[in-house]
């Protein structure tokens, strides 16, 4: 058992190539892989605040996955608050709440039934007052009883974000949760999510726009081809470019393991 928020122990994730016919199963014959994942070991302690940066296809998604219960690793284990994702799944995923990068919704419902539906799997009832704070901070208390397809891009990923938290996770997973969508809503999301942290939710984010990691994130991650290629505190990783920007230092960091790679 870990007694770290989230663990990741030697996770490894390799997509097989399906048969392309059913006799080749039968003489089963070798399939080929992509590797997503290859010895991937984290700790991430409760009430941290950590960045998971890498570029497009790095297996961010991949990792966050595993953790969340759709996908298995191929090998190694993972904890959510103590709890193996695999052997204890129900309890993780009541410590868990994720932000997809999706938009996924039901369109036959009004938000505040789909955040009531959301409750109930959890087993929350009578779950109002917190749903109107969810729906307050994320700007959506004047839609509350729209209809989910009548909303834009930009409110249905809020409405995302408040299914994440609607059972109060400990633990709550960003993927890419400000992709394509307004200044205000940015700016309003991670008001509410660093109160959240300062009230001792632990909060896993992935993001593209590093200025966010930069100021949010008391440490990160950055990964490339399935790998950890970097693991510090934000200040130490701006200290390598001299304090020049995360984005320098993400810059810099991917070429250095490029080239390193290219070298061995």
């Amino acid at each position: 058992m870990s007694s770290a928020a989230i663990e990741f122990q030697h996770i490894h994730k390799t997509y097989v190539t399906p048969y392309k016919h059913w006799w080749d199963r039968l003489l089963k014959k070798p399939r080929s892989g992509l590797v997503a994942l290859q010895d991937i070991d984290l700790r991430i302690e409760y009430g941290e605040f950590f960045g998971l940066l890498g570029p497009n296809g790095a297996g961010k998604t991949s990792l966050i996955s595993i953790l969340a219960g759709l996908s298995y690793a191929t090998s190694g284990q993972a904890w959510v608050c103590g709890h193996n994702v695999v052997t204890d799944f129900r309890q993780s995923r009541r410590s868990l709440g994720v932000v997809p990068q999706e938009l996924v919704y039901d369109p036959f419902f009004t938000v505040r039934e789909t955040l009531r539906i959301q409750s109930g799997y959890f087993g929350l009832r009578h779950n109002d007052d917190w749903i109107d704070e969810v729906l307050h901070n994320l700007g959506l208390s004047t839609k509350a009883n729209a209809n989910m397809r009548s909303l834009s891009g930009g409110m249905k990923r809020r409405v995302l974000v408040a299914q994440a938290l609607v059972h109060r996770p400990p633990v709550i997973v960003l993927d890419e949760p400000t992709a394509g969508v307004d200044v205000d809503l940015r700016r309003s999301l991670w008001e509410f999510i660093a109160r959240l942290n300062k009230e001792g939710h632990t909060i896993l984010l992935t993001t593209h726009y590093l200025e966010e990691a930069e100021a949010l994130c008391g440490r990160i991650a950055m990964v490339r081809e399935g790998r950890v290629v970097a693991l510090d505190t934000t200040e130490a990783l701006l200290a390598r470019v001299g304090g020049a920007g995360l984005e320098e230092a993400f810059v810099q960091i991917m070429r250095d393991d490029r080239n390193a790679r290219a070298a061995a």
